[in-house]
């Protein structure tokens, strides 16, 4: 069996690490390229960056500074946010990213899933899927959370994947940011139902739920951001304490 992946996520604002709630009262918590670094002397399998800027100068700006991640950190990264075309894609992949993750724009176009795949391989395309419970059913939001759609979770994962999505990067907008865990039945229930790896995003509190979602969630990685950033635990000690546990981890 692969060992699980951990791996911090870097949401990026004008070419500053930030982090808030809901992208909301957003706080300046450092360089992202010396993070970046840090996160992987520190044993990060990989890491994600995500492009939260509203305007073409950030994005600019954020292209930029894939390339420049790509000449400092040596573990594969992935980069996403604003991605709505084959040709955005090309530009971040061109700058050095290892993957793009795509998710408002590949519901409104589930086309671009296999565009870029086709162009780039599967292994390039990270499919990232926000839902919520509505009336027993798991749906897809779309925009951050804020926009519910009629799409059901399981259906739309088995759609990615069979348009070319390489992984699935599912979140519980019910449960991210509360720091209470992982909704870990979905998980299981998700990542037996396709095959592709499935990373876990939103919840994490502790090691001990990164522990479970990583076991009895089945998720073949787990993204975790503020506990890292806020200096909750160090990705070397997260590790370390899941290989206690008897998780298959790289140390």
């Amino acid at each position: 069996m692969p060992a699980k992946r951990i791996i911090p996520c870097l949401d990026v604002k004008d070419g500053r690490t930030v982090k808030g709630i809901n992208f909301k009262g957003l706080a300046d918590v450092g360089d992202p390229v010396e993070l970046g670094a840090r996160y992987a002397a520190d044993g990060a399998d990989e890491l994600v960056y995500l492009d939260i800027s509203a305007s073409a100068d950030g994005r600019r700006t954020f292209t930029d500074l894939v390339g420049h991640i790509a000449t400092r950190i040596n573990i594969p990264f992935t980069v996403g946010g604003g991605i709505a075309s084959v040709d955005d894609a090309s530009r971040l992949l061109d700058a050095g990213a290892d993957k793009i993750t795509i998710n408002s724009a590949a519901v409104a176009n589930p086309d671009l899933i296999s565009a870029i795949a086709s162009r780039y391989g599967s292994q390039f395309v990270v499919v990232a899927i926000d839902a919520r419970q509505s009336d027993g059913r798991w749906m897809v939001t779309t925009h951050g959370g804020t926009r519910l759609t009629d799409r059901e979770l399981f259906a739309w994962a088995d759609e990615a994947w069979s348009r070319g999505a390489g992984e699935i990067m599912f979140t519980s907008m019910d449960h991210d940011g509360t720091r209470s865990g992982y909704p870990c039945g979905v998980f299981s229930r998700l990542c037996d139902s396709i095959d592709i790896p499935v990373i876990a995003s939103g919840g994490a509190g502790s090691a001990d739920d990164i522990a479970e979602v990583l076991t009895a969630g089945k998720a073949d990685a787990a993204l975790a951001a503020s506990i890292f950033h806020y200096g909750d635990m160090t990705v070397g000690s997260l590790k370390q304490l899941l290989k206690e546990k008897g998780i298959e981890i790289r140390l």
